[in-house]
């Protein structure tokens, strides 16, 4: 099972089926070809890769799982 991820950037806008390289989709999506990093800190004083600023928006990625419980 391949990898999907959704982004939401700083204005509420979600973008959904980036597939399993959700920076190059991001890119096309912007019409931009560089991306940096995007980090936060953490509670624990490290920081955390959450996704990426493209041109003027910032990206936050999300991993989509589906659910399955069982029967």
């Amino acid at each position: 099972m391949t990898r999907e991820y959704m982004a939401v950037d700083q204005h509420g806008q979600t973008y959904h089926a980036l597939g399993p390289h959700p920076r190059k989709s991001l890119m096309v999506l912007a019409g931009r070809k560089r991306a940096a990093k995007m980090y936060v800190d953490g509670k624990d004083g490290k920081a955390y890769h959450v996704g990426y600023v493209i041109g003027r928006l910032w990206f936050t990625l999300y991993r989509v799982t589906p659910v399955r419980k069982p029967a």
